[in-house]
């Protein structure tokens, strides 16, 4: 097969002409490049981190144009809706064209990296790993007896 014909090919299958209505969601998941693998948006569905239209779904499942996809991923949530149905993987720029993101911005990092103990310094004190903790954003002070959402 000729590379024009094969890139002929991929450019219909990505811009939705007399392409399918409908693909498995693991498939559109790994065309869009929200996932890097079929094997991962599988593993995503399965592991209930993927819903459409806010409900969990199998890998299986046909998505149309339309839906709402929330896809969660270590630190992020993402919220796409599906606007161009996509059967092969086809390069970031087109895949952008194929989903309007609704996502959430991310929380902003830690502008400089936290400071780190010195090699053989032994174990941190109570109080040097309460210091660490405020500066990381965590409350080591307060118990679980002063927990409201705690089951007692």
């Amino acid at each position: 097969m000729a590379a024009g014909a094969r890139s002929a090919r991929r450019m219909r299958a990505a811009a939705g002409a007399d392409g399918p209505q409908t693909v498995r969601l693991d498939v559109w998941l790994w065309s869009a490049r929200l996932m890097p693998t079929r094997s991962a948006a599988t593993a995503a569905c399965r592991g209930g981190h993927v819903r459409r239209n806010g409900d969990p779904v199998k890998a299986a499942q046909k998505v149309v144009v339309g839906d709402e996809l929330r896809v969660r991923s270590p630190g992020r949530e993402r919220v796409v809706i599906i606007t161009r149905i996509l059967t092969t993987r086809v390069g970031a720029p087109i895949a952008r064209e194929a989903y309007e993101d609704h996502s959430p911005v991310p929380p902003p990092q830690l502008a400089a990296a936290p400071p780190r103990r010195e090699r053989g310094t032994g174990r941190p004190t109570k109080r040097e790993r309460r210091q660490f903790d405020r500066l990381r954003g965590r409350d080591s002070t307060r118990g679980p007896e002063s927990d409201p959402d705690a089951e007692h």
